[in-house]
């Protein structure tokens, strides 16, 4: 697996994530970065349930998209950027817990387009509990100024 060079990837993670306005409503945090993976924590918050109670499905699917876009930033350049032009979903198991940790990984590295996976998990009394897999695809993004980090 080839990996560019990225640089002082956690510094740049870290100043990234603060301006995710997204993040910032949902209540998620950065809780560990390192190279090829990242985590992100949410506490459960009754105003991101659906119906039933649970975590809803777009609330799962955004902090995972998330930590899978900022794995991606581990392995490339520090003057380039990332957009998500695709991810697929599986909602495993019902969004029940008192913390969820989504996890994504780099599955492929490239120089125009990068994979991740990713998985979600459910933290309560018991062992964690799998909740959602995603999988990503990322285009790297060179010389537009309307996306710059």
């Amino acid at each position: 697996m080839k990996i560019t060079d990225p640089g002082d990837f956690h510094e740049r993670i870290r100043r990234s994530f603060a301006k995710q306005n997204a993040m910032v409503m949902l209540g998620a945090e950065l809780t560990r970065i390192q190279q090829g993976m990242v985590e992100i924590e949410l506490p459960f918050d009754e105003k991101l349930t659906q119906q039933h109670g649970f975590l809803h499905g777009g609330v799962i699917s955004a902090p995972l998209e998330t930590a899978c876009t900022y794995a991606a930033y581990t392995v490339i350049a520090p003057e380039v950027s990332l957009l998500t032009i695709e991810f697929k979903v599986n909602l495993l198991s019902p969004g029940r817990g008192e913390r969820f940790l989504f996890r994504g990984e780099v599955t492929k590295p490239g120089s125009t387009i990068i994979v991740a996976d990713g998985r979600a998990y459910a933290i309560g009394d018991g062992p964690a509990k799998l909740i959602a897999s995603m999988t990503t695809s990322m285009m790297v993004i060179r010389d537009r100024q309307d996306v710059v980090e």
